[in-house]
């Protein structure tokens, strides 16, 4: 072998981990070499909010094109407004997947950077812990960005620098914290975002508890309460959630409120029409004015087109559309079901056993015992699917002690025969646990199980609603069809709602099987 093949093959070959790495070291100078030749034209094009975002898009969203619209615009200028002073108080209420908390991010870095107040002491909250977290990771890695620290060098302390709170050499710090633990710390911008879970919001012990640790826990969280300022940001889930009470309690709240479609005539919380654009105003005079001018004209058409907001509208039902896409969150007309929706038949077509139950709700106290002269219905409904549509084959209800709930229970298994499944609602605690084990073995030999119920009875309905709306519940004409549509018309401000908690236990069964075998776990 001569010396000059001798030599070619004692020449090693870079690995394919070597080259990506070589790679990368070369794109990152070409980006250190266009910050350093750009960071003049950066600092002057993140004057504006706006403009920061547009800069720093691609630090936190590098694979995702950023869209602008006026609604992203108008969110930008209230809360430039915030950091002039002009706005200390502010309520944005904005449908989801509009940017929000991506834009409360980008204003703390702004008001850092662009506006010279490292100083800025910020207090950010959410429902949801992973969120805020989150949220103060993107930050956090937006301070650190090459191009952040070549327009605006700032070092965060080694000391706090952690996920949950990190601290800047100019005493400025970003801390998250849940929204269920908020005392005791302050800050000079108290950011909220969506302090309520669609999950939970129609709870009133979970709504009335948020509302609580408001009032209660976040109203003095400003360090100083003539120069620190809050923001809300949040989609409305209830006509009695942070968002109402913020505008009733008249605390100053400038309120942003932007519905995905524009409406003419809309209804406020007390049934009042009110009509025309959405407006805010800074010391009496306007300040802006949403700039639509046709009925369901889109918010931001270049996120959400027409297509993707009809799919949504399908999909969520309009109570849940009403609250978190129109901040109205009540459907035009009242409540979570309208008459129109359940269409009565003389009869349903053949279905199978396998796919009917009977699904009961008992009355929790009894007649005898009732404190209100209009005590709580023990009610069984039975429900049948059939390719994809949903009857309501009978209904029986009645105000009766727990004797007469056995009765009812046994008699009406017996009418309906041992081919129907039978299921029951178990409530927490082993005096739940045994009760349910005593109704099982009264029906031996049949398919009974039962339920532990999460979730109130609002959520619960939830699915329902959406099926309900599109036509695909139908009631058998009986003697309880008016009764049924009584109460299911005035959910969930209706005096009894025995028949719509049952109604929603029967159709998760049918859906998901959502029950256990109680015999199996004692």
């Amino acid at each position: 072998m001569n010396s000059t093949a001798l030599n070619r093959s004692s020449v090693r070959l870079p690995t394919l981990a070597e080259i990506r790495a070589e790679r990368a070291r070369r794109t990152a100078e070409r980006e250190r070499q266009r910050i350093a030749e750009d960071v003049e034209g950066i600092r002057a094009r993140s004057q504006s909010l706006e403009g920061f975002i547009r800069e720093h898009w691609r630090v936190l969203e590098p694979t995702r094109p950023l869209k602008i619209g006026w609604a992203l615009r108008a969110m930008c200028q209230h809360l430039e407004a915030v950091t002039e002073g002009r706005i200390q108080f502010l309520l944005i209420t904005v449908p989801p997947g509009m940017m929000k908390s991506l834009v409360l991010v980008f204003w703390t870095a702004w008001e850092w950077g662009p506006c010279g107040r490292p100083d800025l002491q910020t207090l950010a909250t959410s429902y949801s812990q992973p969120n805020v977290l989150r949220d103060n990771l993107k930050l956090r890695r937006l301070i650190d960005s090459a191009q952040y620290q070549a327009a605006w060098p700032m070092k965060l302390r080694g000391d706090q620098n952690a996920k949950g709170k990190f601290e800047n050499t100019g005493n400025g710090f970003s801390e998250a914290r849940p929204f269920s633990s908020m005392t005791g710390g302050r800050g000079d911008r108290v950011k909220v975002d969506d302090p309520h879970s669609t999950e939970t919001a129609e709870s009133d012990a979970e709504r009335k508890t948020a509302v609580r640790i408001f009032r209660e826990g976040i109203t003095d969280r400003l360090n100083d309460i003539t120069s620190s300022a809050m923001v809300i940001i949040m989609q409305r889930l209830h006509q009695r959630d942070i968002a109402a009470v913020a505008m009733e309690l008249d605390l100053g709240f400038v309120h942003l409120n932007l519905p995905m479609e524009f409406e003419e005539e809309r209804t406020d919380k007390d049934g009042k029409k009110t009509g025309g654009p959405s407006r805010t105003y800074i010391d009496g005079e306007l300040f802006f004015e949403d700039p639509r001018t046709q009925e369901g004209e889109l918010l931001f058409p270049e996120r959400f087109p027409r297509a993707e907001v009809d799919r949504l509208k399908r999909a969520k039902g309009s109570y849940a559309y009403a609250g978190q896409y129109q901040q109205r969150p009540t459907p035009r007309d009242g409540g979570t079901f309208k008459r129109e929706w359940f269409e009565v038949v003389e009869a349903a077509p053949a279905i199978s056993a396998a796919r009917k139950v009977r699904r009961w709700d008992f009355a929790a106290t009894d007649p005898k015992e009732k404190t209100s002269s209009d005590p709580d219905y023990t009610v069984g409904l039975l429900l049948g699917e059939v390719a994809g549509i949903y009857y309501v084959l009978d209904v029986v209800r009645d105000q009766v002690s727990p004797a007469g709930v056995e009765r009812m229970l046994t008699n009406t298994a017996r009418q309906d025969g041992r081919t129907i499944k039978v299921r029951i609602p178990q409530d927490p605690g082993a005096a739940g646990k045994s009760n349910a084990a005593h109704q099982i073995k009264l029906l031996a030999g049949w398919d009974i199980k039962a339920a532990l119920e999460s979730g109130s009875k609002e959520v619960r309905a939830t699915p329902v609603e959406a099926q309900a709306e599109a036509g695909n519940i139908k009631l058998v004409s009986g003697p309880w069809v008016a009764a049924f549509l009584d109460e299911i018309a005035e959910f969930p401000n209706a005096k009894h709602d025995d028949q719509v908690d049952a109604l929603s236990g029967a159709f998760a069964e049918l859906v998901t099987g959502s029950t256990y075998n109680l015999g199996n776990a004692l």
